[in-house]
């Protein structure tokens, strides 16, 4: 018998749609935990066939209400308190995402020891970084810094008493749910924390312009609903990204558009101020980082998807409007 079999710890796998993705995630995981659960949302694609043929828990989504990945991770958090309650520790794994076959026991080890912490994530890598510029763009983003963290993403292992503490993620969110638990997470004193150890592989599979924009379009949406929640001080949660993607996406556009339609000069003149920020931030990123011009030049065209997803989350909040699920593949 593996040793890992008497460990109070379980795996949460959440999906939709995910085909082979889904497969590699299950088959990731299924002997290194003695309990998963598989919470698919809505898919048609015979994921939920798929995860029953592994053997592991499967729950779907009522789908009368909007699905949201905060809402299957919930629901996997309630399935455990009856499946096993004695679980500790609750590694969250998106259906899209393989682990690595070292993680479980690093992060187990890692919260055993360390009493204070809530959450700890790991490496989490592009599979094909190589197939796109957008695919790069995912495998860089992931890279964060080592240490004390400010937040985590969706591949992560909790403390189950420090979610119970909380009441787990905000099922209404669509977007940015990871960081939102962690703001609240870090005001009851517990600490979020990132190893230098792999931990998962992400096939994002972004390979047109259009994902590309809808994923920023979404990361726009969570920035104004992070605001909206927490942008009081001393917390300011992502106050500085929202009114990065106003200034960039929305407000020099339009005071350029306010000043050729006045025959100002200047009306085309501030628009230079776009490829000096892309030199700006270009001349700013390690050398040592791979397509760092392109990268640059991504991160500032990618405040006019954010300024829209901005819009579209204010505009649902004064039309008392719940905003769907934005997808990007």
């Amino acid at each position: 018998m593996k040793a890992v079999a008497s460990t109070p710890f379980a795996v949460v796998v959440i999906g939709r749609n995910e085909g082979e993705r889904l497969i590699r995630c299950l088959e990731s995981v299924r002997s290194m935990a003695r309990w998963v659960v598989y919470v698919d949302s809505g898919s048609s694609d015979g994921s939920v066939e798929a995860a029953t043929g592994f053997g592991v828990v499967v729950r779907t989504l009522d789908p009368s209400q909007p699905f949201t990945a905060a809402r299957a991770r919930n629901e996997g958090i309630r399935c455990l308190r009856f499946l096993a309650p004695t679980v500790e520790f609750i590694q969250f794994v998106d259906g899209d995402c393989e682990v690595d076959r070292h993680w479980l026991d690093t992060a187990r080890a890692f919260l055993e020891v360390h009493m204070d912490v809530a959450a700890v994530c790991g490496r989490r890598r592009e599979r094909h970084p190589e197939r796109s510029v957008y695919n790069r763009l995912c495998d860089l983003e992931w890279d964060t810094p080592v240490g004390e963290a400010k937040a985590c993403g969706g591949d992560v292992m909790m403390r189950a008493a420090a979610l119970r503490q909380v009441v787990g993620y905000r099922d209404d969110l669509i977007a940015g749910e990871e960081p939102e638990l962690c703001v609240r997470l870090r005001a009851k004193g517990w600490k979020i924390w990132r190893l230098d150890a792999e931990m998962t592989l992400h096939d994002a599979a972004m390979t047109r312009l259009g994902q590309w924009w809808m994923r920023c379009l979404r990361a726009g949406f969570a920035y104004s609903e992070g605001v909206r929640l927490h942008g009081a001080p001393p917390e300011r949660h992502w106050v500085r990204e929202s009114r990065s993607a106003w200034i960039w996406g929305a407000g020099i556009p339009l005071v350029a558009f306010v000043l050729v339609i006045a025959a100002d000069p200047w009306g085309a003149a501030i628009l230079l101020a776009y490829p000096l920020q892309v030199l700006r931030i270009g001349s700013r990123l390690p050398r040592a980082v791979g397509g760092r011009w392109s990268r640059a030049f991504f991160l500032v065209a990618g405040k006019f998807p954010e300024a829209l997803g901005q819009m579209k989350a204010w505009l649902g909040r004064v039309l008392q409007r719940r905003a769907a699920v934005i997808e990007y593949k």
